[in-house]
């Protein structure tokens, strides 16, 4: 006889924390912010200590990248600008790294159209660039995780509930006077269009006609009994 052997399930310790799609976004953009801000931190930092010349167009390797003073000084600026939007709060910190990403891009494309000319004041070289593609792209990405979409989790910090949209108006008829006024609405515009209506009928679909809801269209065709 053949024993099965199964291994036991395992069950999730207790305590063990576990976080929702929408208490995730704002960790993911606060962490995405405090990665980024210490890469570019290192970078100012290592620069200055290096004591390079702050208006050098042609710049001294510095982690792989050119640099000079005023890079690492834009670098280390960021970079606190980074840092203190995650202080401020995940909402915050979103909209300053899709800003920041932005701003990265841009900067790519304009440096790359001076490099090796004297309008390099940053000192860029074409692993700048990239440098500043990959890390635009990452901010922006990382900025619009969980927000830039139209299915957010209800406990998403940008989950905006309609909450002080008015409900909607029951316009149904509710007593018998109404049933009966709500036939005869039809069968008289059914007459006008059909050039068979009565001068009432005619008189009252006029009336109609100048307002729009069906308890006003409703009211005004009672108002002629």
């Amino acid at each position: 006889m053949t024993r099965h052997l199964s291994r036991p399930h395992r069950t999730p310790r207790a305590g063990a924390p576990s976080l929702t799609p929408g208490q995730r976004v704002p960790v993911v953009h606060r962490i995405g912010a405090l990665v980024v801000a210490a890469a570019i931190a290192a970078f100012g930092v290592l620069g200055l200590l290096d004591g390079l010349p702050f208006f050098s167009t042609g710049g001294n390797r510095v982690l792989g990248l050119s640099s000079n003073g005023l890079l690492s000084t834009i670098s280390l600026v960021t970079a606190a600008v980074l840092v203190a939007a995650v202080l401020r709060g995940p909402r915050i910190t979103s909209t300053v790294m899709i800003v920041v990403g932005s701003l990265f891009l841009l900067s790519a494309l304009a440096n790359l159209a001076v490099l090796r000319t004297d309008w390099n004041v940053l000192a860029f070289r074409f692993s700048n660039v990239v440098f500043s593609v990959v890390a635009g792209l990452t901010l922006l990405l990382l900025g619009s995780y969980g927000r830039v979409t139209g299915n957010l989790p209800p406990d998403s910090p940008y989950a905006h509930p309609d909450d002080d949209a008015a409900p909607p108006v029951d316009e149904s008829p509710s007593t018998p006077q109404e049933y009966a006024a709500e036939r005869a609405m039809r069968d008289a515009e059914v007459a006008v269009v059909q050039h068979t209506a009565t001068a009432d009928q005619q008189r009252r679909v006029a009336a109609m006609a100048q307002v729009s809801s069906r308890t006003d269209r409703r009211r005004v065709w009672m108002s002629y009994d």
